[in-house]
């Protein structure tokens, strides 16, 4: 519904927008050249679709190895004493907490198609669990809570598409690191807001020990990277992220040679689905990579960007990454149209420019909370959502601001 009402008002601002430029500033191109945007829109969609039928198939075949040599188990058994404490509601044996475990694992390492099934499952199962049932329970709040805020550790489709658009990435991998602080700073928010809310202890120990641990690592390695010269943050960062990156790959195929799996027949199985997600993803990406085109042509984004720059440059802060800004309001609405505006952003400025790098870490931030909460919600007909979508909102705040900070560290060295 809500990306049903932003694509038409991309049109309809865009065409009231084109009038005044027609009528009061005399621009008698403008029409002729939004309708060439939106083809040429239409062909940057389709060759950005079809350019990543290979990638979608080389990482989602790695994915089925994984998937198929236990790895989402074995994030289960590694996270279950945390979230126990988490979830006090669930009695240790009943299935949703293991649903929510597989859920967040396959979250985690970027398998949206195994993913959204394991969570309606949960919800299924929580729902079971609700003694009100038109009512949020808090287990349901904090599971959505921390689905959107989205924690990843495998962005594979932003690094897919900074490969394929007009001005591609050297390096497709070089956000990887930066997306995985800034998705960690939007969990942590989440977590914080629904434990307060919750009143749940999140300084016992069980829970302190590994939440303290890997909050010093994250902020050890962010005040390592600010400290590093522009000539070598750039070098480490590339290297830190591609040799992680390969060694996924790496633990991947080990873990399921050990437990027997014909690993090239997964990777085949696998490499299927992506080449069949590359091809279906064309209709999308046409619709709102046209939509944008229009509403960018019209000048609606650059009076738009204008605006919020000017209130930036006002208040002394640098404005560098405003270009970026439409990702970030566009996010919590649809994953689609955030997309959409992350590839117009890099074709238009270049996947390795401040702009584009930002567009790209934000997209990997967060998720989009409104879609999130609408359909695991209505799924089990949830109709008093209580403070969902404030804690949700919030994690996708500090998601934004983390990710253009973290940006700025990493890649602003002007």
């Amino acid at each position: 519904m809500a990306l049903n009402i932003v694509w038409i008002a991309f049109f309809v601002i865009a065409f009231l927008v084109a009038l005044y430029r027609l009528i009061i500033l005399g621009d008698t191109r403008i029409f002729e050249n939004m309708v060439n945007s939106t083809f040429d829109a239409a062909k940057t969609a389709a060759d950005i679709s079809l350019g990543l039928i290979g990638i979608m198939s080389l990482w989602l075949g790695i994915m089925k190895i994984g998937e198929r040599g236990g790895v989402i188990q074995a994030f289960s058994k590694l996270v279950r004493p945390i979230f126990s404490r988490l979830f006090p509601e669930i009695p240790p044996d009943h299935p949703a907490g293991g649903s929510i475990l597989m859920n967040f694992s396959a979250n985690m390492l970027g398998l949206d198609n195994a993913a959204t099934p394991l969570g309606l499952k949960a919800m299924k199962e929580l729902q079971e669990l609700n003694p009100e049932k038109d009512t949020a329970s808090n287990a349901m709040i904090m599971f959505l809570v921390l689905n959107a805020s989205s924690l990843t550790l495998l962005p594979i489709s932003i690094m897919a598409y900074r490969s394929q658009v007009k001005i591609p990435a050297a390096n497709p991998a070089d956000v990887f690191l930066p997306i995985l602080l800034a998705t960690f700073f939007s969990t942590l928010a989440g977590l914080v807001s629904v434990a307060l809310y919750q009143r749940i202890n999140l300084l016992q120990k069980t829970l302190l020990l590994p939440l303290g641990g890997l909050t010093l690592g994250i902020g050890t390695l962010l005040y390592f990277f600010s400290r590093l010269p522009a000539s070598q943050l750039n070098t480490v960062s590339e290297v830190a992220s591609n040799f992680l990156l390969f060694s996924v790959i790496i633990a991947f195929i080990v873990l399921a040679m050990i437990r027997k799996v014909n690993v090239y027949s997964a990777f085949i199985d696998g490499a299927v689905e992506g080449f069949q997600i590359a091809i279906k993803i064309i209709p999308y990406l046409v619709a709102i990579l046209v939509a944008v085109a229009v509403f960018r042509v019209s000048g609606c984004m650059d009076y738009l960007i204008q605006g919020i720059a000017a209130l930036f440059h006002a208040l002394g802060v640098n404005s560098d990454f405003v270009p970026a800004l439409p990702v970030a309001l566009m996010k919590p609405l649809s994953g689609s149209g955030a997309r959409g505006l992350m590839i117009e952003i890099m074709n238009q400025y270049g996947a390795d420019s401040f702009p584009g790098r930002v567009a790209c870490v934000i997209q990997g931030s967060t998720e989009t909370t409104f879609y999130v909460l609408a359909v695991y919600f209505g799924s089990v007909n949830i109709k008093k959502t209580r403070y969902t979508l404030q804690c949700a909102l919030l994690a996708e705040l500090v998601g934004i601001v983390a990710a253009i900070i973290i940006a700025y560290i990493f890649f602003h060295h002007g």
